[in-house]
Parts: C-alpha cells; structure tokens; sequence
C-alpha cells in the first residue's frame, strides 16, 4: 500500500503526479488493487501525517 501511494503522488516521465487527496481515494477505491480492510482502515487514520511527511 506504501508502494502504490508513493508510485501514485510522485511524478514519473509516463505520467504527473496526483494530489494526496487523490490517491487515497483511489488506493482505498480499489484502483490500485485490493488491500487488507483493516489497512485501509488504518491508512484513513494516518493519512494527514502521510500527506505532511511528503510534503517535506
């Protein structure tokens, strides 16, 4: 799930890179495959200090 959310906000040469908000959404969307429920759950608890620690 780490993976998938730096893959999806860091800008590539094949693509730009998506906003935070974005990407949760289609992490826990199923877009980028499925995930444990109970990380999904944990990723919504944590994700202002994700999007904070990529900021910096």
């Amino acid at each position: 799930m780490a993976d998938v959310y730096d893959a999806l906000v860091s800008e590539r040469v094949y693509k730009k890179a998506f906003p935070h908000e974005k990407a949760i959404s289609m992490i826990l969307g199923g877009e980028c495959g499925a995930f444990n429920p109970e990380l999904s759950e944990c990723m919504l608890d944590i994700q202002d200090e994700i999007k904070a620690k990529f900021k910096s």
